[in-house]
């Protein structure tokens, strides 16, 4: 892992969340997106080298909803850059974690995304990030 890539937080409102974090971080979200696989519309914002990003849930079934339901609202999780999240993912099996996926998936900001499982990582979700190039898939 080579940094933390950005702080994932779970809001029930993406706009009023959206003008909080504008008016805290002194810089408007640079990205606003859908993730049709995940049940969640994105926003993003960055900050010098570190990026947050706000998680809304398009579904009361989906992960976030749930979350936000139990927990209410807040951080979600911590998301690390891997230059190669196929052995990554592999690491850390082999580690005993326990992984929420067997593959990676498309994610947000243009990046394939896996996450690990809370129970495996001291409650706290972890989320492995990738950039897609040409050569990921």
């Amino acid at each position: 892992m080579r940094k933390i890539e950005h702080i994932g937080i779970a809001v029930k409102n993406l706009k009023q969340a959206d003008n909080i974090y504008e008016q805290l971080l002194g810089v408007p979200s640079y990205k606003h997106e859908d993730v049709h696989s995940e049940h969640v519309t994105t926003s993003f914002f960055r900050v010098g080298p570190n990026k947050i990003e706000l998680i809304q849930s398009d579904n009361p079934e989906s992960a976030i909803s749930k979350f936000i339901e139990k927990r209410g609202e807040g951080l979600h999780h911590i998301a690390f850059d891997v230059p190669d999240i196929v052995a990554e993912m592999k690491r850390l099996k082999d580690e005993g974690f326990r992984l929420l996926s067997d593959e990676p998936k498309k994610g947000a900001d243009n990046k394939l995304i896996c996450f690990v499982h809370p129970k495996s990582s001291n409650g706290v979700l972890i989320e492995l990030c990738q950039e897609i190039t040409g050569d990921a898939t």
